[in-house]
């Protein structure tokens, strides 16, 4: 939120009330309070400063109640929850509770209007997926900005509005809902007419994208992942689904109101869905461009079936072995690039034949998110040559798919792949890449999908030549048990400890072992945390950059020296 600035609670209200009346959209709880001047709008008490609303929210092991007590002792004016206050063990000392059904919608509508709902004002592109949003969200901001659009961007990775460049908290999904709309509503100020945004599961099931108006919605594709958070395949799909679901709602239409600036009007204090008759500012309508809401589906993947039947204005689908809309055909995979044909629909001003992309990112995997790119471009008018430059731009994605050379006779390879489907895709992309063998090294996280410990370990004894297992933010598990979970995959695919398969618990110790037994010709894939800034053990995040720590060890093993300790509490002399 911005600095020394409130809103009336009444005008969030209203304005939520105004943008969404009579549409499929969430309508404002009723509220009979006094009217309060808030200050922000945060989740977590920690944050909590006079005159903030404190959001109790509920999710998978986690509750916000509890800490009710002391955001009204950081002085919290509003407490927004949804457990019955009467219930609660906590004295409100007066503080008004507004108690409403789901707390994340509803504070994800306070702040679209804290903002004045930024997102009526951009081109919005939501991109979700298992594997591959980051790079598809990069592909086409890069599109749209080749093609002289003046676009924003929000990834796991940075938030980019204009030049500016701005980083994201550690081991961030999608950021919380005030803060993507003060992003939204700087890009809108900064002139930006567009904006790409990655919509994590966990972002979307918690409502954090909540009160974006969509216009497009892109699909990588939807394979085994955070199992423990959703607790079956069936609910992942759900809350990935819920992204195309957002572009079917009728949002308000050209010549609706849409509020822009603010308003020092406080309405009644009896604030309902049904209150008539108020005095509010009518705000000026600003129309987004004639694009229709589409739904951009991979056609190749078990994902379809189930998002094809959502309505949309538009489908557009992309594909290699189906009849689709966006293909690409004669692809020739090469050491460090890609080229193929992207074969696009007819533009809507001539129809354009196959357009030859010539890529430095390379594996089957990243066609799929060109494609993907391509697809969610010429939605909005892109013409095949933008589309074109965009593509074969350098495109610097920091850990994945990042070469490591500092002279050494084997090769290395950084990619964030943390999930079965994207290891498998990196150790298929990076046999393409060598002659010799692969060697992975690569952890899982602690309180996190248990099950794919087991897979990812048998892909790798099963796919590559040499797998390592180490540690990969084991917070308040004990990595010795993760490790024997991913051991026990290994062996049940034939691996021998020892021989094919190793685990050796510091991260930067096992990066450097590899190195230890990599021949000439040889590729290190080194997976599993990319561009991610720490290293979890029990609630303590340790600095640590895999770019970094596998420079250290190239440079270790080429002068003979021993691994350095890097800072881990897991780093021994003896290992």
């Amino acid at each position: 939120m911005k600095k020394n600035s409130t809103r009336s609670l009444f005008v969030l209200l209203n304005k939520w009330r105004d943008a969404f009346e009579g549409r499929l959209l969430p309508q404002p709880p009723f509220y009979d309070g006094p009217d309060l001047q808030l200050t922000s709008i945060v989740e977590h008490s920690d944050l909590v400063t006079p005159g903030a609303c404190f959001v109790a929210r509920i999710r998978t092991g986690t509750d916000g109640h509890p800490y009710i007590g002391k955001a009204i002792s950081r002085g919290a004016s509003l407490v927004l929850g949804q457990l019955d206050p009467a219930g609660l063990d906590v004295d409100l000392g007066g503080v008004p509770y507004l108690q409403v059904e789901n707390t994340g919608i509803v504070e994800a509508c306070l702040a679209a209007a804290w903002h004045d709902f930024p997102s009526q004002h951009l081109i919005m592109i939501g991109v979700t997926g298992t594997d591959g949003k980051t790079t598809t969200v990069n592909l086409i901001y890069q599109i749209l900005r080749s093609s002289g659009i003046n676009t924003g961007m929000l990834s796991t990775i940075k938030a980019a509005i204009g030049e500016d460049e701005e980083p994201l908290a550690l081991h961030v999904t999608t950021p919380e809902a005030p803060v993507i709309q003060e992003y939204l509503r700087r890009m809108v100020d900064a002139g930006l007419t567009h904006c790409v945004i990655e919509a994590t599961s966990h972002g979307l099931s918690q409502d954090r994208v909540g009160a974006i108006d969509f216009d497009l919605a892109v699909i990588t594709n939807i394979t085994h992942e955070h199992l423990d958070y959703h607790g079956s395949f069936e609910e992942y799909l759900d809350a990935k689904s819920k992204l195309f679901r957002m572009i079917e709602t009728v949002y308000p239409p050209p010549g609706s109101i849409s509020p822009v600036g603010d308003t020092n009007h406080i309405e009644p204090a009896n604030l309902s869905r049904q209150s008539a008759g108020h005095n509010h500012q009518i705000f000026k309508a600003i129309q987004k461009s004639n694009i229709q809401k589409t739904a951009v589906l991979n056609r190749d993947d078990d994902s379809y079936f189930h998002l094809a039947k959502l309505p949309a204005q538009k489908q557009l689908t992309y594909g290699l072995e189906s009849p689709v809309d966006v293909f690409a055909s004669n692809i020739i995979y090469e050491t460090g690039s890609t080229s193929f044909d992207l074969n696009l629909p007819a533009s809507r001003s001539k129809a354009e034949s196959a357009i030859h992309i010539n890529s430095s990112m390379v594996g089957p995997f990243n066609i799929y998110n060109m494609m993907a790119a391509a697809s969610a471009a010429h939605a909005i008018g892109i013409n095949g040559q933008d589309i074109k430059s965009g593509l074969e731009s350098e495109i610097m994605l920091k850990g994945r798919m990042q070469s490591i050379d500092h002279g050494q006779s084997f090769s290395i390879i950084v990619d964030f792949a943390h999930t079965p489907n994207a290891l498998l895709e990196a150790i298929t992309a990076a046999r393409s890449l060598t002659s010799g063998r692969v060697i992975t090294v690569f952890g899982s996280a602690g309180k996190r999908d248990v099950q794919k410990r087991r897979m990812m370990a048998e892909i790798s004894v099963r796919e590559a030549d040499i797998t390592v297992l180490t540690a990969e933010d084991p917070r308040t598990e004990a990595l010795e048990e993760i490790l024997d979970m991913m051991s026990e995959g290994c062996r049940n695919q034939g691996g021998v400890e020892g021989q094919t398969f190793w685990r050796i618990n510091d991260r930067g110790q096992a990066i450097y072992f590899a190195m230890t037994l990599s021949r000439q010709r040889d590729l290190i894939l080194i997976c599993g945390k990319g561009h991610e800034q720490s290293m979890c053990f029990g609630t303590t995040e340790f600095p640590w950059d895999d770019i970094e720590a596998t420079r250290v060890a190239v440079e270790s093993v080429l002068s003979g020296e021993p691994m350095p300790d890097l800072g881990l509490p897991t780093f021994s002399s003896e290992y």
